[in-house]
């Protein structure tokens, strides 16, 4: 496997997607992750990351020494390059000419990271303020550009090499290319790796940490990544696992219903409904802040499993089904990268919990899942099933979450549904949706002035979920929408279209 060294870099999932792409398996640990713990991994090859640091000032974020000498060939992306030329008696400083997107990289050496590569000039992604002055005799110049004398370098035993630009982001052209020939014809990894190999590895995992008399208990929110977490641990455990389905009052239109037709008959038979929607819709009274929204539901969601675990003597375990997009936008967990949000099944979990987490989907990505669920089996319309966030509802209401607003926002959101699914775009579309808006705006309804509130679609189209793009409906469409919720939905007198991309929003809006 490839080792990826986070420093904070935004586009370090990028790295590992990159590489997952051309089958080889690798994993995402802090810059600072001990030596024995990387001895222990005993890594093909080691990744390091950009990062928003410099690699000449004061406590800066480093490596130890001994990482470039393990013997194993190290790649620096970025920040990374300036690590293993700072190690080397190198020197970067501040740029003349910061380089921020496109740049046309010239290839004084062919072969190596540019095997197989027919162009001497490739545009490539550049977002950097600093630059490398100056390399020892131990690196040489394989390319450069016209702010960046050393825009690629490699020792000349070739076992390090830096590059100044992302090959991990779409924009570098080749770049997929570029970290194929280190993976492959550097390394010397085979391009073997499968999810179907994952499975059987994180089968085994939990059949050995959960004891021969232990149960888990997991919880079902009607979505992708429980279904999938699910089939995953029943396949490790069998009936040993319980799974709760949690009515938190804060559901799609539906959704209990099809919990209980799909997956009682076709994931786990022992599955326990509750209707917690009173105690939710009481905590989440007179809250506005989307960071408590998300804190309150998970805190909740832990209480009422630890209540219905109390019922199984067995119990040890809680199954979870976080992906790496929670992780990296929850917490630093992977490096020191910036917080964007709070997940409830990653950051929102007390300390006091006593069951033990079982998280078998936590490094893969959405796309990874939904194959996962091939696999194991599981049908269509749930490997399918969109994206739909552990708070439900309640991060859909922008401004406090109370039951009229939550049947408001649900029959808006059917409506979404229906037309998304009669106009054929399922298969197309990452997520579509309704949010109520904390807005409300004059209107005219059968002759009289109305004052009511908003509802705004959003709809988007994405691989992964950590970057997207806004759907370009049909205007027709649109119109339809608009039509069907100001009149069927008491209460709502406007609806508006989120044309936003992810970045530099997030797919929700809470």
């Amino acid at each position: 496997m490839i080792l990826i060294l986070d420093f904070g870099s935004q586009y370090t999932q990028l790295i590992a997607r990159r590489l997952r792409e051309n089958a080889v398996y690798c994993e995402i640990h802090p810059y600072n992750l001990s030596l024995e713990r990387i001895r222990e991994l005993a890594p093909k090859g080691i990744i390091l990351s950009g990062g928003p640091a410099s690699a000449y000032q004061d406590e800066a974020p480093d490596i130890p020494d001994e990482v470039l000498h393990l013997g194993c060939p190290v790649l620096g992306i970025c920040y990374g390059m300036y690590i293993i030329a700072h190690h080397l008696g190198g020197r970067s400083a501040r740029a003349t000419a910061r380089e921020y997107g496109p740049a046309t990289l010239a290839i004084d050496e062919p072969g190596g990271l540019f095997e197989g590569l027919n162009a001497r000039e490739l545009s490539v992604w550049m977002s950097h303020g600093d630059r490398l002055e100056s390399i020892p005799a131990l690196l040489r110049p394989i390319a450069h550009t016209a702010n960046s004398p050393y825009a690629a370098i490699r020792s000349v035993d070739g076992r390090l090499w830096g590059v100044q630009f992302h090959p991990e982001v779409s924009h570098t052209v080749a770049g997929a290319q570029i970290l194929r020939n280190f993976a492959y014809n550097v390394c010397g990894e085979q391009g073997d790796w499968k999810l179907a190999d994952f499975v059987e590895l994180k089968t085994e995992e939990i059949r050995s940490k959960v004891g021969p008399d232990d149960e888990v208990l997991m919880g079902l929110s009607g979505g992708v990544d429980s279904a999938v977490a699910a089939a995953l641990i029943a396949r490790a455990v069998g009936e040993r696992l319980r799974c709760v389905f949690v009515d938190t009052g804060l559901l799609r239109a539906g959704d209990v219903e099809r919990i209980e037709r799909s997956f009682r008959k076709r994931i786990v038979p022992q599955l326990s409904i509750i209707d917690a929607s009173e105690l939710f819709l009481e905590r989440l009274k007179g809250v506005t802040d989307p960071e408590r929204k998300r804190r309150i539901v998970g805190h909740t969601f832990v209480e009422v499993f630890e209540r219905e675990a109390a019922r199984y003597e067995r119990v040890r375990f809680l199954g979870q089904g976080t992906l790496y997009p929670d992780v990296i936008e929850s917490v630093s967990l992977r490096g020191p990268s910036a917080t964007i949000k709070s997940h409830h099944n990653v950051g929102g979990l007390p300390e006091r919990m006593r069951l033990e987490l079982i998280e078998p989907l936590r490094e893969l990505f959405k796309d990874e899942v939904r194959q996962v669920g091939r696999i194991l089996g599981l049908p269509e319309d749930i490997v399918e099933a969109e994206p739909f966030p552990g708070p439900g509802l309640a991060v859909r209401i922008v401004g406090e979450v109370t039951k009229e607003r939550v049947e408001m926002l649900r029959a808006a959101d059917r409506i979404v549904m229906e037309e998304v699914r009669r106009a054929g775009l399922i298969p197309g579309l990452w997520q579509a949706f309704a949010v109520l808006l904390p807005l409300k705006s004059v209107g005219v309804m059968g002759d009289e002035r109305s004052y009511e509130s908003t509802i705004a679609i959003r709809a988007v189209q994405s691989v992964d979920g950590m970057t997207a793009d806004w759907a370009r409906l049909d205007a027709d469409l649109l119109a339809r929408l608009s039509t069907r919720i100001t009149n069927e939905v008491k209460g709502i007198n406007r609806v508006v279209y989120d044309i936003t991309s992810k970045p530099p929003a997030t797919i929700e809006w809470e």
